[in-house]
């Protein structure tokens, strides 16, 4: 299946500054992963590399991939130590290599679950284990509901392809697991209120995030489609001088059996 190159929108400083918390919350999924030595894992959508090393720490073999060639690029001078390669999950081509799949704040960029999970398992051992977290139902809703009224109103053409994500519930996505062959162990969907560090968090968020649901529009709209956004938004999400964006993740581990 044919893969369309698209720009490389991240921006690997950006994101190592003003989003790190991505890989900060990140450290408790490594506890459900419990790396143990000589262990060959795979991180997917390793972004700057920041949990990719915790887990080589634990005394493991990794190998992160991630589809940003900036990301990637960056890990590499962060990390030597570790193997980083530019790829997308839905070109993996491992096969009964690892012990496990790692991957945090990923998947919900692959709006294809079911052919990543089957290159997902196919990377794995036999009885090896898949531990996962992204965005689930209904992440950054209360964001995003009003970014599309905001576009819809300054009469910017707006479908649901647009939309970058995929936010599944439990139910789907460990149903497709299922259907994939892994025997699911543990899924849990939590709130997590996530600040946006400082005034401009919320712009910041939407910048770096948002690139497809304003299809190249001009600077000037998307101003001012922010501006709206940003007003509409101050008295639910901006609390003490800082913007609290309405996360919600989706956490699953999976056994592959066979």
């Amino acid at each position: 299946m044919e893969h369309h190159h698209v720009k490389d929108i991240w921006n690997a400083d950006l994101y190592d500054g003003n989003h790190s918390f991505v890989s900060k919350f990140g450290s408790h999924l490594l506890e459900l992963l419990s790396p143990v030595e000589e262990e060959q894992i795979l991180d997917i959508g390793c972004g700057t590399g920041d949990l990719a090393h915790k887990i080589y720490q634990h005394g493991a073999h990794v190998t992160g991939v991630d589809k940003s060639e900036n990301m990637v690029h960056q890990a590499n001078i962060k990390y030597p130590d570790v193997t980083f390669i530019a790829k997308d999950v839905l070109e993996l081509e491992y096969n009964n290599s690892f012990d496990a799949v790692f991957s945090n704040a990923t998947l919900h960029w692959v709006k294809q679950p079911e052919e990543a999970l089957q290159h997902i398992y196919n990377s794995l051992k036999s009885g090896g284990r898949f531990v996962a977290e992204f965005g689930g139902k209904d992440n950054v809703q209360i964001i995003t509901n009003e970014i599309i009224l905001q576009i819809k109103k300054a009469g910017i053409p707006y479908t649901p392809d647009q939309f970058p994500w995929y936010f599944p519930s439990i139910g789907k996505y460990t149903t497709l697991m299922e259907k994939t062959g892994f025997h699911v162990t543990f899924a849990q969907h939590f709130d997590r209120p996530t600040p946006l560090e400082g005034e401009t968090g919320l712009r910041n968020w939407m910048k770096m995030f948002c690139g497809n649901i304003f299809e190249n529009q001009p600077e000037a709209i998307q101003e001012h489609v922010m501006i709206h956004v940003e007003n509409n938004l101050k008295e639910t999400l901006y609390q003490d001088g800082q913007w609290i964006a309405d996360y919600k993740r989706l956490r699953v581990v999976g056994i592959k059996n066979g």
